[in-house]
């Protein structure tokens, strides 16, 4: 256990999630509005669509994959005791990486290809990005490089995390991964440090509640053909249908 890993491994987690936990509450209590994504899509949609979609479908589905081998890695081990099952899920987890490269490229080059959409990107839009682009190449290499890493993870790294929620690290298991992952597992304790500074916090307010809530029913009380006709005459008092 050397100086470079107790760091990396030790010191790293814990500041980047005590930046988290407080840069995301101050955030939302001092600039409220700006914790959103901001959405550009006004500026164009369908470059948008593309890039977006996949990100997010494969975001997701290997966000909640890697969730599910923190919290229940003998249900994960059970499952990949099956070679069938096991390639299935190789298989499957491999190809929401490789759809959220193709997201993700998509939504980087129109950044620098669209004028509408440059003009508003940020420093921190960049580093957020090619920040997720590392993370998701370095993913995309370890599960080819390093195959079943569902098993490994539940069998390894999964008891690490649990060794830094209980204040008891242990970093044997981690100290001994090849170079690829110790990057992997690295780049993303750093993407937590720098999230509440980004456009990402906006999934903490996640509209979730529209999953659930009755439909909205909107009914027209004038005709519809007439609503801000540009034909029409300006006149000092406000219109009736607007």
């Amino acid at each position: 256990m050397n100086l470079p890993n107790v760091f990396l491994f030790i010191g790293l987690p814990y500041i980047a999630m005590v930046i988290f936990l407080v840069g995301t509450i101050q955030r939302y209590r001092g600039k409220g509005f700006k914790v959103s994504s901001l959405s550009s899509q006004f500026l164009e949609g369908r470059a948008l669509f593309w890039g977006v979609v996949p990100f997010h479908i494969g975001i997701l589905m290997v966000f909640f994959g890697h969730l599910t081998a923190f919290l229940v890695p003998r249900g994960v081990l059970l499952w990949n005791g099956d070679p069938l099952r096991l390639l299935i899920l190789q298989v499957t987890a491999f190809s929401f990486g490789l759809t959220i490269l193709v997201g993700l490229v998509g939504l980087l080059a129109r950044r620098f290809t669209n004028a509408r959409v440059k003009m508003v990107t940020t420093k921190m839009d960049l580093l957020i990005e090619l920040m997720l682009l590392a993370q998701v190449v370095l993913g995309l290499w370890t599960a080819y490089a390093y195959r079943w890493g569902s098993s490994w993870f539940a069998a390894d790294l999964s008891p690490y995390l649990w060794s830094l929620f209980k204040l008891e690290p242990n970093i044997v298991a981690v100290s001994d991964l090849p170079l690829p992952i110790k990057l992997h597992i690295v780049n993303a304790f750093l993407i937590f440090a720098v999230f509440p500074f980004t456009r990402l916090v906006h999934v903490l307010v996640a509209p979730l509640h529209y999953l659930t809530r009755p439909y909205q029913q909107v009914i027209w009380n004038w005709d519809r053909r007439a609503v801000r006709d540009p034909e029409s005459p300006w006149a000092p008092t406000r219109p009736k249908n607007n």
